[in-house]
């Protein structure tokens, strides 16, 4: 663990936090219809047009279910039309590869991925999808999966704030606005920076190179008689799809190596702006947070919550990779590099380790190196940061609302703890609210670990694995948990392009993203009808160290008591055998 990791980590702290006011100010423009922007003289007349498209009747403020309802239908048609796009790829413009349809179940499992702001890839990037696909398909999602989230976010927000209403605002006039107000220019930007450091951005054909010293392929551990001397170079609109997988914490790679192929992220520089990127539209919706409710030190102790269970799994798997593979040093091979497998030179171990933390602290699942090259304890921050919902900063909107979830179960038990009647900002918790959030956390999590379970003693599960004992249940693990977490990395050992795996990886994606939504909204809508009583002496505080610590101890003993037994048998016995094993060598 060098001094400059040190830096870099300090340097990330300082920059992200500085932009988490300004971000959550300008979120308080966008998330209000009446607001105004600096954009609005070039992008008013887009928002009338989207208006007027989507209906005057469609624009009038919702409850809870038509606001649920309008995201669900959006969702539904949205996955058809990737679905039947995929299918008919072979007969659509912009493939001059000539790439052919995806199988019914892959095409069944992108379409749930990308809708769900998943982004899991069974697929090659570039070997499998045309550039209409990666635009038209899989961007269009990037785009309104990341809004969608910012939407059901700000719905539950007014739920908290409003008293005595049904009304949580209007789910198309949340979309359009964050579309057009955030997403779209910030992306603009973010293209344009990407590509001044070497991201590609064209629709060329696919390159051929004249290597300089051809070399001879090899079949079946024979070595063949053909000798290779050309390699193919895949192009494509790859920085603008970039920035919103980036931006909207969506995943996926428009190349199959993901954010460690230089098309993608070639400069630490880049790599830096991507992974705050990450975090940026989570962190300033903290702030965004405590304007709406009137209690600002309330937003900052959330993020202050989220800093602190970022900060210890950073140096967790910074440790953990750092010290290299014990396997290797006891045969005499140097370990002050630390575990360099799976990883780019250009990035080492920290920055690796940062990036894994950040993307499925974020729900992004975009990665920089291989997760299932990590040592044990390093792989398993990755795979507790996803079990703990990906609530820490989190996906854009779900992190939000994934945390305020755990808030209100705080909130809960500490209220049956000092004997008094949990209470949240003025509002009284009741059964109601209480059972709808732990619906949110309960269900996805008995779906995750029961289609862990029926993957790990079947024979399609067993036989997509590269790995058989405890790392082979990793990999089954963080499959089902990434899917279901709706984050979209992988270990990538698991071969999950198999009709079983993508139907069950599928259904996961969607079970995590729709059975976290309905309950969400559920609440807010039951929130806003309340009204909100003065807060007194007796009220539990929302703010400071006390409440920092109870959110924070929520959160990891949620985690760790409902997948610790599973997670004790993959990375933590893994962990044992390789440290016991070293005495063999």
């Amino acid at each position: 663990m060098h001094a400059m990791g040190w830096v870099q980590l300090a340097v990330f702290t300082l920059v992200l936090l500085a932009i988490t006011k300004p971000i959550g100010l300008y979120l308080l423009r966008v998330l209000d219809p009446e607001g105004h922007t600096y954009l609005d003289p070039v992008l008013k007349p887009v928002e009338r047009l989207a208006y007027a498209l989507i209906g005057s009747e469609r624009i009038k403020e919702q409850d809870w279910k038509g606001y649920a309802a309008s995201a669900l239908v959006l969702s539904l048609l949205g996955a058809v039309f990737t679905y039947v796009l995929l299918r008919l790829q072979q007969f659509l413009p912009l493939n001059p590869q000539h790439f052919g349809a995806l199988s019914p179940d892959l095409s069944f499992n992108t379409a749930s991925s990308f809708t769900t702001n998943t982004n899991w890839q069974n697929y090659g990037g570039e070997s499998t999808m045309s550039y209409l696909s990666q635009m038209l398909a899989l961007t269009f999602h990037n785009f309104i999966s990341a809004a969608m989230g910012i939407s059901i976010a700000a719905a539950l927000v007014r739920g908290i704030a409003r008293q005595k209403t049904k009304l949580l605002g209007n789910f198309w006039v949340d979309l359009t606005r964050v579309c057009l107000y955030l997403l779209l220019p910030i992306c603009v930007v973010l293209a344009l920076f990407l590509v001044s450091q070497g991201v590609i951005q064209n629709f060329s054909h696919y390159k051929t190179a004249h290597i300089v010293e051809p070399y001879t392929a090899s079949k079946t551990g024979a070595l063949a008689q053909k000798r290779i001397r050309t390699q193919s170079i895949a192009m494509g609109p790859v920085a603008s799809q970039e920035a919103i997988k980036e931006l909207g914490t969506n995943g996926g790679g428009f190349m199959n190596a993901n954010s460690a192929h230089p098309y993608e992220n070639p400069t630490p520089l880049s790599n830096f702006i991507e992974m705050l990127a990450l975090c940026a539209i989570g962190s300033g919706l903290t702030y965004w947070l405590g304007r709406i409710v009137g209690n600002q030190r309330h937003g900052w102790s959330i993020w202050s919550a989220m800093l602190i269970l970022f900060l210890a799994g950073t140096m967790a798997c910074w440790w953990a990779e750092s010290r290299g593979n014990p396997r290797l040093t006891s045969l005499g091979v140097s370990s002050y590099q630390g575990n360099m497998e799976g990883k780019e030179a250009r990035f080492g171990v920290f920055d690796s380790a940062l990036f894994a933390t950040i993307t499925t602290d974020t729900s992004c699942g975009a990665v920089n190196s291989m997760h299932d090259s990590y040592l044990p304890l390093g792989g398993l921050v990755p795979l507790f940061n996803m079990h703990m919902g990906c609530v820490v900063f989190g996906g854009v909107g779900s992190g939000l609302y994934g945390i305020l979830i755990f808030v209100i179960l705080a909130i809960f038990l500490a209220g049956l703890m000092i004997g008094r009647t949990p209470e949240y900002l003025g509002k009284k918790l009741e059964s109601y609210d209480i059972m709808t959030a732990v619906l949110a956390i309960l269900f996805p999590s008995v779906v995750l670990l029961g289609l862990t379970a029926l993957a790990s003693v079947s024979q399609w599960g067993l036989a997509a694995l590269g790995n058989s004992g405890p790392h082979g249940l990793s990999e089954i693990l963080y499959a089902f948990t990434s899917t279901v977490n709706n984050n979209g990395s992988a270990f990538a050992g698991l071969n999950g392009n198999s009709a079983p795996y993508n139907t069950a990886l599928g259904l996961a994606m969607l079970v995590g993203r729709y059975f976290i939504i309905i309950p969400v909204l559920a609440l807010a809508g039951n929130l806003a009808q309340k009204k909100a009583v003065p807060v007194s002496s007796g009220s539990m505080p929302v703010a400071g160290g006390t409440f920092i610590l109870l959110v924070i101890g929520t959160v990891l003993i949620v985690g760790a008591l409902t997948f610790f037994p599973v997670v004790s048998l993959g990375p933590v016995v893994e962990h044992f055998l390789m440290v016991n094993s070293t005495r063999l060598f």
